[in-house]
């Protein structure tokens, strides 16, 4: 028997039909070119993250930044209102004390009025000044305006004691028969009222309207406030016809009377002439001066003079002259006329009330022949 050589048997069965083409790439074809997909750029440094942080920075600058206008735009509102407030309460005060001055004026000047009922009045005039001042002593100005606060408590305590002073000066007056000398004490304290409006003026008024200026703040008008509306209220001259008047009788102190000086057209500024045709250019500001002379002996008040145009509609004007001195005149001007009749002879006349004691009204009133043309 021939020996037969061993071989082992084949297990392993090999497929290749796994390598077979069908799994490869088709072979591309010949003369096209071969399409390329676009490349992506390339992200910026940091990512998408460093620009989401980026837009909230951003974000935060512009927030931080409104904010910051809010804030101004509140604390702006509320320096305004903080000064208008304080304006406002100071204009309140102001004008109560003005009103005072104006009451004082009309006490003071209201004929026949008694010494004793002159005196209450002036110290129910000085009981509301010291209310005023109490007032003005609370308020609580802005930190700029401290020292104007100050003068204006210093206006209405001046205000008080000018009032105080004149009550008990008038006291005396009765008890004293020398007017000049009466008139002299009155007219002493009578200053301080005038003081008071000096110092409302230069201390108060006109620098507390530079700081608003220099605050920049808007709209707040700084308040007047006058209270002596006599020029001649300090003078002891005219202190010592008030006692005259307050001590005798209206029919007393020799020669009572008023009459008509001279009238004269505004704005041409001629006198009217009482025995010839006057021509008057009528216009906007078209007015009557009237100058009324105190012809007596006595002091005179509260003097009605009156203007009266002949046309129709008729046309009549009044006012007061508070109060004339012995041998003074004073003017009273006639504004806002209204319509004039045009081209037409017109009589106007002129009057002032006669005055108690009165005995020569022959100059208390003229007539006067007037044209009106348009110039």
């Amino acid at each position: 028997m021939f020996d037969r050589e061993k071989t082992e048997p084949q297990s392993d069965i090999e497929f290749d039909f796994f390598d077979e083409s069908a799994a490869a790439e088709p072979a591309p074809r010949r003369g096209l070119p071969r399409r390329r997909l676009p490349k992506r750029p390339p992200s910026p440094p940091g990512g998408p993250q460093l620009y989401r942080l980026g837009v909230l920075i951003a974000g935060a600058i512009v927030l931080a930044v409104v904010l910051i206008l809010v804030v101004q735009s509140c604390r702006s509102n509320q320096k305004q209102s903080e000064y208008e407030g304080y304006v406002d309460d100071v204009s309140g005060i102001a004008s109560a004390s003005e009103e005072l001055g104006g009451q004082l004026n009309t006490s003071l000047t209201t004929p026949g009025i008694t010494l004793e009922d002159l005196r209450g009045d002036v110290e129910g005039l000085r009981d509301q000044q010291e209310q005023l001042l109490r007032s003005a002593e609370e308020l609580q100005p802005p930190g700029p305006l401290l020292e104007q606060q100050e003068s204006l408590v210093e206006t209405m305590q001046f205000r008080v004691n000018g009032l105080a002073g004149l009550a008990t000066a008038l006291a005396q007056v009765a008890q004293s028969s020398n007017a000049e000398q009466t008139g002299a004490a009155l007219a002493s304290q009578a200053q301080r009222l005038v003081a008071s409006d000096i110092v409302y003026a230069d201390a108060f008024e006109e620098p507390t309207g530079r700081v608003l200026e220099d605050e920049d703040i808007g709209d707040v008008p700084v308040p007047g406030s006058k209270f002596v509306q006599n020029p001649e209220f300090a003078s002891p001259d005219a202190w010592g016809l008030i006692v005259q008047r307050l001590t005798q009788s209206p029919e007393g102190g020799g020669l009572h009377g008023n009459g008509i000086q001279a009238v004269s057209w505004l704005p041409g500024g001629e006198d009217l002439s009482p025995s010839a045709d006057n021509t008057v250019v009528a216009s906007d500001n078209l007015a009557f001066e009237v100058v009324v002379e105190n012809s007596g002996d006595s002091q005179e008040t509260q003097v009605p003079v009156r203007l009266v145009i002949r046309q129709n509609p008729r046309i009549q004007k009044e006012q007061l002259i508070d109060l004339i001195n012995p041998g003074e005149t004073e003017t009273v001007t006639f504004r806002d006329i209204g319509n004039v009749t045009f081209s037409t002879r017109t009589t106007m006349i002129v009057t002032v009330d006669p005055v108690p004691g009165e005995t020569n009204e022959g100059n208390n009133s003229a007539q006067y022949r007037v044209i009106f043309t348009l110039g």
